[in-house]
């Protein structure tokens, strides 16, 4: 069995640690899809892909969950199959619930604000997920807001995701981040994307095109002390355009029979994310797994990157 290291409450992975301190790259990876994205094996499976790309593409993968009240930064593969098989058994668990399954010996999956916390505890400043969460339809009224939007704006991490799904409110989601003060980037376009399509109808003021602009971004951010994370979209692969398409007309005819049959508050996220893969035949499940993948190579990229710059600046500093 893997010998982790204590750091404070945490424990690391001897890999993710050594990989730290020698300044090699690693990418943190969300644990609520393995437990609530898809059944097993097939999230067992699809984790261990992930890591993969994260491995073939220079990075070392963290992927971050809390087993018996004990956070984890980097998983043995018991550990991820356990996960696997216990699938919602784990409390979704974002940074209002750490205290709680901690405390409590519990088992957590975390969302993207936990995994941004722990992340950032043990010094990992680039973390991968497939789509944040943003400002619910009709938030203005119910402020059903994401957490995952206070975290950007207070803990400097860089989220490479592909989007936000258009079952919420992008634009006003946009318009929370920039309260926040959180720098919203797309890789390759001007146009914020909607996970399952390029489009959203939404521009933001940076483009980057290359994995060496994104590290230049996050080294700035990082330099001036900002304090704030940074959110870097990734479009859908083109493979998956068509799919992601007719993905995004499920979703419009979701919304449609939601507001028809008054679905409102939290009951419509599972109404709609259930119709929309229930209409689509699967579908979905199957671009979101690409997305993921995608998106973890495209970090790996950003992070190998972030390591080589870092490691040029030291040495001129010298």
């Amino acid at each position: 069995m893997n010998q982790f290291i204590e750091k404070g409450h945490i424990k690391v992975a001897p890999e993710v640690y050594h990989a730290l301190m020698n300044g090699r790259p690693v990418v943190a990876l969300e644990s609520t899809i393995i437990s609530h994205g898809m059944p097993y094996p097939q999230n067992y499976e699809t984790a261990k892909e992930v890591e993969s790309i994260v491995r073939e593409n220079g990075a070392v993968p963290a992927t971050i969950a809390i087993l018996d009240g004990t956070p984890f930064i980097g998983l043995s593969d018991d550990q991820l199959r356990r996960l696997a098989i216990l699938g919602r058994k784990v409390q979704k668990t974002a940074r209002r619930d750490i205290p709680h399954i901690v405390s409590a010996g519990g088992n957590g999956a975390t969302t993207v604000s936990a995994t941004m916390v722990f992340a950032h505890k043990v010094g990992i400043p680039v973390f991968v997920t497939g789509g944040i969460g943003g400002v619910h339809r009709h938030g203005e009224q119910t402020m059903d807001i994401s957490s995952d939007l206070t975290e950007l704006g207070k803990t400097p991490v860089t989220v490479i995701s592909a989007g936000v799904k258009s079952i919420l409110d992008i634009p006003r989601t946009l318009e929370y981040l920039e309260t926040q003060g959180v720098t919203v980037a797309v890789y390759g376009s001007n146009e914020f994307p909607s996970f399952f399509t390029e489009n959203s109808g939404c521009q933001v003021p940076c483009r980057l095109d290359s994995p060496e602009e994104c590290a230049k971004l996050i080294d700035a951010n990082s330099n001036l002390s900002l304090g704030t994370g940074i959110l870097i979209a990734v479009p859908i692969p083109k493979d998956y355009a068509a799919s992601g398409n007719m993905i995004e007309r499920a979703i419009q005819q979701a919304l449609a029979e939601a507001k028809e049959k008054n679905v409102i508050g939290n009951e419509a996220t599972p109404f709609l994310l259930a119709r929309v893969n229930e209409l689509t035949g699967g579908a979905s499940l199957v671009a979101n797994i690409a997305l993921v993948k995608n998106n973890a190579r495209m970090g790996a990229r950003i992070s190998v990157a972030l390591a080589k710059l870092r490691r040029g600046t030291v040495r001129s500093a010298l």
